[in-house]
């Protein structure tokens, strides 16, 4: 039997997305991250303020379950490694 690594190094790799229920979030998230989760679900109303909870915590889940989430910060607060994004909205490419 071979080991293999849990994420892939290639970052063309997708990672399985996390389903938007509140606990598959709370189980992406780790330590005071899930606290901090809990805290905000619960003090949430019924609509769109617990959705809105829940969309924002699984968009920081799926940013964690990609390795290298501090390094690719890092790099972009240094402003290395960055790429030109089209300007779709007049229209350029």
């Amino acid at each position: 039997m071979s080991t293999q690594p849990e994420h892939s190094a290639d970052p063309t790799v997708r990672v399985r997305p996390i389903p938007h229920t509140i606990d598959a979030v709370a189980g992406a998230l780790t330590g005071a991250k899930r606290m901090a989760f809990y805290a905000e679900i619960g003090q949430a109303e019924e609509g769109e303020a617990i959705n809105a909870v829940l969309r924002a915590w699984w968009m920081e889940a799926m940013f964690d379950s990609r390795p290298g989430r501090q390094q690719r910060l890092a790099e972009t607060d240094a402003r290395r490694g960055l790429v030109s994004v089209p300007n779709l909205v007049d229209g350029e490419e």
